[in-house]
């Protein structure tokens, strides 16, 4: 998609500067562009939002999108890591935008603003000076400052008080967990990652102005917002530039609960048959605990290490041990360390009341994981028995 620098600067006389903006003419409107979601890929199941600036008189009809990062940025693979990432806002031509959401059959919703001329220079002024090289860039965050958050927060900045939102329309108790989860019934697997990676943040109770982190309540708040300057709402009139038909979710057999079902089916066979011959699947431990470990590790990095505040307190690390890691590697030896009984008999012991107070703990863990519990549970029984020792 072109940037718009070029269209807009063809508007301008060359006698304004680059950090001054152009003109616009008392034709000009300012939009709030809400696009649907895609299941396509995991980053565009939740949507997408950006602000429209159109004035037929002077040939302008930019797209501010604050969903922009550079893979040419200094450290970014390590910034990614450490929750540290610098997104940025870039202009660019609008009707690309619409013709790239109509291909991939996602809605696109315009709320045109209510705006004095002097509201629309303000706001207008605010997206250009954010444009420049040495204000567009900011520190994301997934629920605290994403794409969708700033434009609520671009119109408060550039407006001041003169925007008041209502949120009394929200009637839901939804924590910020609750509230991705709506939005991955057909990304399960993606919906899992984010349940394990991100901790007991996740699951406070979201404040209604919080529920703008995603797109949708970013066009639902703006239709209950009011300009205070006009005395009148904020929104004058709602366009549905594209409405897509509904479209069959499609079946997956490798649906999480399939492929953790079928593997605790064979895990239970394997132990029986452990069971029966006096002999444990050594190969079969080690890999499965160090898996476990490794994954408990990077929970741990994710929690103590990085920027990621929504992974701090993670519950999955009472069966994603991290000391998994030492046990495996502990069972390579032929003769066995004396307390690896006592670790699997802990672990036996943990996973069980883990399994047995599911439901109640302060951190929703996802249902998904309970067959590989399971696993654990089985295993780890099977190691602490005496008959095999």
């Amino acid at each position: 998609m072109k940037k718009i620098f070029a269209v807009l600067f063809g508007t301008i006389t060359g006698s304004i500067g680059f950090a001054q903006s152009p003109p616009l003419s008392d034709k000009a409107e300012i939009s709030i562009i809400t696009m649907g979601p895609s299941q396509e890929e995991l980053y565009s199941a939740f949507g997408h939002s950006g602000i429209r600036v159109y004035d037929s008189a002077t040939h302008i009809d930019a797209f501010f999108n604050y969903g922009v990062f550079d893979f040419n940025q200094p450290n970014f693979y390590l910034n990614f890591t450490r929750g540290n990432l610098n997104y940025m806002v870039d202009a660019y031509s609008y009707s690309d935008y619409l013709s790239y959401y109509i291909e991939h059959h996602r809605f696109v919703h315009e709320q045109v603003l209510n705006l004095s001329s002097s509201q629309k220079k303000q706001l207008f002024d605010f997206l250009w000076w954010n444009i420049q090289p040495q204000n567009k860039y900011y520190l994301y965050d997934y629920f605290y400052n994403n794409c969708a958050t700033k434009i609520r927060d671009v119109l408060k900045a550039a407006l001041k008080k003169e925007v008041s939102f209502d949120s009394s329309f929200i009637k839901t108790h939804y924590t910020i967990r609750d509230l991705t989860d709506l939005y991955l019934h057909q990304q399960p697997w993606g919906d899992l990652g984010i349940d394990i990676c991100l901790g007991l943040p996740m699951d406070k109770k979201a404040q209604p102005f919080e529920y703008m982190f995603l797109p949708d309540y970013i066009e639902s708040s703006f239709d209950h917002a009011t300009n205070k300057s006009l005395g009148q709402a904020l929104i004058k009139e709602k366009i549905i530039a594209y409405e897509p038909e509904p479209q069959k979710t499609p079946f997956h057999w490798y649906h999480p609960w399939i492929v953790f079902g079928i593997f605790l089916v064979f895990t239970s066979c394997r132990t029986w048959r452990d069971w029966q011959r006096k002999k444990l699947s050594k190969w079969f431990d080690v890999t499965l605990f160090f898996v476990l470990g490794l994954l408990g590790i990077l929970l741990l990095l994710l929690w103590t290490m990085t920027d990621h505040k929504a992974a701090a307190n993670n519950f999955n690390l009472l069966w994603a041990l991290p000391t998994h890691v030492i046990v495996a590697i502990a069972l390579l030896f032929k003769q066995k360390p004396t307390w690896i009984r006592i670790y699997f008999l802990a672990t036996t012991i943990l996973t069980a009341l883990l399994l047995g107070v599911w439901y109640f703990l302060p951190q929703s863990l996802n249902v998904f994981l309970m067959p590989l519990v399971g696993v654990i549970l089985l295993r780890a029984l099977v190691n602490c028995s005496r008959r095999f020792h």
